[in-house]
Formats: structure tokens, C-alpha cells, sequence
């Protein structure tokens, strides 16, 4: 197993009825992956430790997937494992009254964490290019008709490779992830939602309704996947029915992505380094 099996730069396209939502033969495997999943976070908890203090890099996980995939659970089971104090998460809802007043890279672009932290958007500037698609929403935009026109979509696709390619020139990685849930696996989380009280805090029947636009939903992620996979922002497809194994990939992909950055301590600068012997004679007199 690769990640390239699941990864989408540009290089090859997506079909998403080619992608595994489960495990499949991985299952037999389970017990193994999982422990390797334990030792990537110990790993990527490492390298964000050298990332935080480095300060010279940054890394954007855009999380997005249908409803119930499991973006929450995988943001708590995984990024955990890191220090809080260098992770920024954010979760986008659909945009306010005030975000719609901005152009729609606004409020993304004021969630971005600074070099040297880790950011995660739960949903992102891609239901730009998703719901609005599916849904039509820009015709009622109140925005200058001239921005309305056939090409809108295809324009947004141009503006995100733009801005995450100007991302990657100043200091920030962007990963995108797409959970492919089944849509049998989706329903049964949906019963287990109305079944089960604890899990009532979940409940949309909103997010239920959109079941029955299962393949625009297909066709409008093909199309974006396609459109801004990219070498400095690529995209993986990861399957999401077994969440053991949706957690696996991600610390794969996580600890691949940091060893890549390969962030290392700063040097303490000369000026500091030649108080040291004079500090440390101090301490070693310290009645």
C-alpha cells in the first residue's frame, strides 16, 4: 500500500467509484496498522516540536468530506496527539452575513495559523466550489452581475490554485482530504444518531436531505479534485467507513508531509550561546 494510491496532484484523475471507502484487505491487518498509527502520532508530535520552534514553515489540513465521514472524530483521535499550543483548528459553518460581504477567501484567509503551528479546517474554502455548486447558491450573491457568468466555477478553481500555489511560496503547505464515505456506512451513522442519545447533538435533517443528491455530490468533488490537485497542494481521497483505518492514512500522511518540511531546531544565536559558561557557573554555585 501507497499513499499515491490515494493521492491526486494533477497527475492522474479521480473517479470516485474507483476509490475504496473501507479497509478492504487491510482489515486482516488491523491490529498492526493500528499500533502504526500510535507510532506515527508519537513521530508527528516529534517533528511538530522542531516545526513549532523553527518557525519557518507552515501546514494546512483542509478536512472535507459528506456528512457523518467522520471529519470530528478523526481531528480528535489524531491531531491529539499534538501541542495545542502550536495547532489552530477551525470549523466553517455556512457563511454569515458578514462573510458574504468579503469575498469568499476572507474568512479563510483569517483562520490561517502563523509559520511554525499546524492548522485544521474542518470544511474549508472548497464548500465554495461544493455546496455552492451543487446548490446554485451564487445566483443569489449580491455581487456585480459581470461576476456571475458561465465560467464561474471553473474561475474559482484558477482563484484557489492561485492562492494556495502563492500559499506554498511564502512558507505555508496546503493538504486536502477528502473522507469517501459509502453511502451505506453514511446511513447506518445516521441511524445510529437517532437511535443512540448520546450521539442526538448530531442530528440534521438537513444533512440527511442532502442524501438525495448523492452523485452531484460525486460529480462537484471529481471536478474539484481534478481541477486543484496540484503538486504543492495535493489532494487524497481516503476511505472512510473503517475509522481505524481513515486514522492510519492520516498519520501516515501527516508524518510524511512533516518529514518532508524536515524542521529542525534553531541555533541559539552567539550572542546567548557565550552567556552560557557564565550561567552555568552561576547555577553550579547556587547554595
Amino acid at each position: 500500500m501507497s499513499l499515491k494510491d490515494y493521492c491526486f496532484d494533477g497527475k492522474k484523475e479521480c473517479r470516485l467509484k474507483n476509490m475504496p471507502t473501507d479497509a478492504g484487505e487491510y482489515k486482516l491487518q488491523k491490529a498492526e496498522l493500528t499500533a502504526r498509527t500510535e507510532q506515527n502520532l508519537i513521530r508527528a508530535a516529534e517533528l511538530q516540536e522542531k516545526l513549532y520552534a523553527s518557525k519557518s514553515e507552515g501546514l494546512v489540513i483542509a478536512l472535507q468530506a459528506r456528512d457523518a465521514a467522520g471529519k470530528d472524530s478523526l481531528i480528535k483521535k489524531v491531531f491529539s496527539c499534538l501541542n495545542p499550543a502550536a495547532m489552530r483548528v477551525k470549523s466553517f459553518k455556512g457563511p454569515n452575513p458578514t462573510d458574504l460581504g468579503h469575498d469568499y477567501l476572507w474568512r479563510i484567509v483569517r483562520a490561517m495559523p502563523e509559520r511554525g503551528c499546524i492548522g485544521i479546517f474542518n470544511r474549508s474554502h472548497y464548500e465554495d466550489v461544493l455546496v455552492v455548486k451543487v446548490h446554485q447558491l451564487q445566483k443569489g450573491y449580491n455581487i456585480a452581475p459581470r461576476c456571475i457568468t458561465e465560467d464561474f466555477f471553473e474561475r474559482r478553481y484558477r482563484q484557489l490554485n492561485d492562492w494556495e500555489r502563492y500559499l506554498w511560496e511564502n512558507g505555508f503547505r496546503m493538504i486536502k482530504i477528502y473522507l469517501n464515505v459509502s453511502k451505506e456506512e453514511q446511513k447506518q451513522r445516521f441511524m445510529d444518531r437517532m437511535e443512540l442519545p448520546e450521539k442526538h447533538w448530531k442530528l440534521s435533517v438537513a444533512d440527511m436531505k442532502e442524501r438525495a443528491l448523492w452523485e452531484e455530490y460525486d460529480k462537484v468533488y471529481e471536478d474539484c479534485i481534478n481541477a486543484t490537485g496540484t503538486e504543492h497542494a495535493p489532494w487524497y481521497v481516503l476511505p472512510a467507513d473503517n475509522k481505524w483505518f481513515t486514522r492510519y492514512l492520516m498519520s501516515e500522511i501527516l508524518v510524511s508531509t512533516l518529514e518532508d518540511m524536515d524542521p529542525r531546531f534553531p541555533p541559539l544565536n552567539s550572542e546567548e550561546a557565550a552567556k552560557i559558561p557564565a550561567v552555568m557557573q552561576e547555577l553550579e554555585n547556587e547554595v
